[in-house]
């Protein structure tokens, strides 16, 4: 029994290291960007949205994105910074 399991540890070993690490990866830098948000930076929200933010609350932000137009969105809805 144990010798029909052994293949499977390193299909399980293969599928941590191309698909868990990575995804794990990607999420620690997402929210360390987003903690280190503030006013002034320019952003852009999974719907598409370019902004600026103006104001931050505990999970929400406040985006300029055009002249006198803010509009509020949750935190989890920022997915990138512009340099």
């Amino acid at each position: 029994m144990f010798v029909q399991l052994l293949p499977l540890v390193p299909i399980f070993a293969i599928f941590y290291f191309l698909v868990m690490r990575p995804a794990r990866t990607k999420q620690k830098a997402t929210q360390a960007m987003l903690e280190a948000l503030k006013p002034g930076d320019r952003v852009v929200t999974s719907a598409g949205i370019h902004g600026t933010v103006v104001a931050l609350a505990e999970d929400i932000v406040q985006l300029r994105i055009a002249d006198n137009v803010k509009v509020d969105f949750s935190k989890s809805a920022i997915i990138g910074k512009k340099e």
